[in-house]
């Protein structure tokens, strides 16, 4: 089960990982309140139960509460889960968000995550989170771990560093890692199972993610960069005729002038480096470091796709599909703007399946390609 599920950034994870390990994913039920992602989510999951909605219709019981109505016809219709993963809303919890700060509702939605799991009672749980959310002022992380342990799990937190696990990008995020104890394996803890980066590796720079679509001809605009404001392209043009990858002051609005840490903003990418964090803004220079290495142009939708580890077989823009699905320019660049990078749970279940948290019965069925709505696997970026 998905919760708050975006366009299927954590599925896809959890799928690439089924799939390597000979097995298929069943989605009994998927649930995000946006339409746009969840357009997405149908077309590269035809098989899932995908539902627009919000997960407090599913699960609208208090914490230690009986089972409700409308609870008990959740868990009728979704039956055993094995694996239950969420990523709750983190825009409360941002560091960027001055105006609710640390104090924002939607912050309890990550408690909604541990109802779920009241009623559900999974093998295991993942929550995903921004690292700030571990300062949110109602302590849903401390609160959350304090109850899935009173239902018996065994529980884990920790900073991922993305660029351990191959995203080319400088991301990390808070995960909550929840062990049913009956489920967990002899000498095996929650907290060994989270760990999942590999400190040896090399981080894939910018070339690696997205040197071979330098010269994609465009079909939509999803291979399209933005068109930039006439001052933007001229800051554009001055980076790239002076050979800089910052912006100097007097080239920036005034408002971006003056003493600041922002050296980001209006910047110009490395190819030789990772990318800055991806976000919605990955089409504008005044968002971030958004200008592409090599010509002067903000990131395409596929460029920030790649970086944020989608393989090109996730489609967001697909005239292909059925039922067919019509996204705007600015729908697809917040979807994935706002997605979880797939390797993180890619990595994650891939341990869960080696530990044998996560049992795969004899007659479980083999996954199959239309599994992935068709399209040839390819899990190479």
């Amino acid at each position: 089960m998905d919760l708050f599920a975006g366009c299927g950034g954590l599925a896809l994870g959890v799928a690439q990982a089924a799939h390597k390990h000979g097995v298929s994913l069943d989605v009994r039920l998927a649930v995000d309140f946006e339409a746009a992602p969840i357009k997405v989510f149908k077309a590269n999951f035809p098989k899932a139960n995908v539902q627009r909605g919000t997960v407090e219709s599913y699960f609208d019981g208090d914490l230690g509460a009986s089972v409700t109505a409308q609870e008990a016809e959740t868990l009728s219709a979704v039956g055993q889960v094995g694996l239950l993963i969420g990523g709750p809303p983190c825009q409360g919890h941002s560091n960027l968000n001055n105006h609710t700060r640390r104090d924002d509702p939607k912050n309890r939605l990550y408690l909604r995550m541990a109802r779920a799991t009241e009623v559900l009672r999974p093998s295991v749980v993942v929550i995903e989170n921004v690292l700030a959310v571990v300062n949110d002022k109602q302590q849903v992380v401390s609160r959350a771990i304090v109850h899935l342990k009173k239902l018996g799990y065994d529980v884990a937190t920790r900073r991922i560093d993305l660029l351990k696990l191959g995203v080319a990008q400088t991301r990390k995020r808070h995960i909550l890692l929840a062990v049913r104890e009956d489920a967990l394996p002899f000498g095996f803890s929650a907290a060994d199972l989270l760990q999942i980066e590999d400190h040896n590796a090399r981080p894939h720079d910018l070339r690696w993610a997205i040197g071979d679509l330098l010269d994609v001809q465009p079909k939509s605009f999803f291979d399209e960069a933005a068109v930039p404001s006439a001052d933007n392209q001229r800051r554009m043009k001055y980076l790239f005729d002076n050979d800089e990858h910052n912006l100097p002051n007097e080239e920036r609005p005034e408002c971006h002038q003056g003493e600041h840490n922002y050296t980001s903003m209006y910047g110009r990418l490395w190819w030789d480096r990772p990318s800055q964090t991806i976000t919605s803004g990955f089409a504008t220079m005044g968002r971030g470091r958004f200008v592409h290495p090599a010509v002067p142009r903000c990131l395409t939708a596929h460029e920030a796709a790649r970086i944020q580890g989608f393989p090109d077989y996730f489609k967001f823009v697909d005239e292909r599909a059925r039922p067919r699905y019509e996204l705007t320019r600015t729908e697809v660049q917040v979807i994935i703007g706002n997605a979880v990078p797939p390797p993180l749970t890619e990595a994650l279940t891939a341990k869960l399946f080696d530990a044998d948290v996560l049992q795969v019965k004899d007659d479980s069925p083999q996954m199959q390609e239309e599994d992935f709505a068709g399209a040839a696997v390819d899990l190479a970026c």
